[in-house]
């Protein structure tokens, strides 16, 4: 399977980018295809409600920006991980730009599953990032394939790394 990981972490080493590199490497052994995107380096600004891609621009955005990379991606993708860090009580900004920038095509053409993957420091945060991951996956008429958390004490650690590959195995 062709499977796009959006990893928003502005921390190279952190977190969110060891389980968004956990969920690629046992991907690619089990013989998939795998891109990932460190969207948080991206120059990705948010949907301008300008209807320019429902009117005039047939489906496609005005803003030109980093956001061209991930569309060819976007439209190729059978799998997409959503990988994010927590920081206060909702998905973190640098994922919402793609996720709401992809009005203007309304859901990636080819994507059939879901999985997310999500770090904070904090028990107990993820229902408000669980609940609109779950409403994307309904919108686009997509498969949850999983969640994975890792709280302070669950981060860089075997057992996370095993629900990691898990969700890989129920590709």
């Amino acid at each position: 399977m062709n499977i796009l990981i959006l990893q928003a972490s502005p921390k190279a080493n952190g977190n969110t980018a060891w389980m968004a590199e956990e969920y690629k490497k046992a991907a690619e052994a089990a013989g998939h295809q795998v891109t990932l995107v460190n969207v948080s380096r991206k120059k990705i600004a948010g949907c301008l409600a300008c209807e320019y891609c429902h009117n005039k621009g047939n489906g496609a955005c005005i803003q030109r920006d980093d956001m061209q990379e991930l569309y060819p991606l976007m439209a190729e993708a059978e799998v997409l991980v959503l990988a994010a860090p927590i920081y206060y009580f909702t998905l973190c900004a640098q994922i919402q730009a793609p996720i709401q920038r992809m009005y203007c095509v309304n859901a990636p053409a080819k994507v059939k599953k879901m999985a997310l993957l999500m770090s904070s420091y904090s028990p107990g945060v993820y229902t408000g990032a669980t609940a609109e991951y779950h409403d994307i996956c309904n919108y686009w008429h997509v498969e949850d394939s999983g969640i994975v958390t890792a709280k302070i004490d669950e981060q860089k650690t075997d057992d996370t790394k095993q629900k990691i590959q898990a969700l890989v195995s129920n590709l």
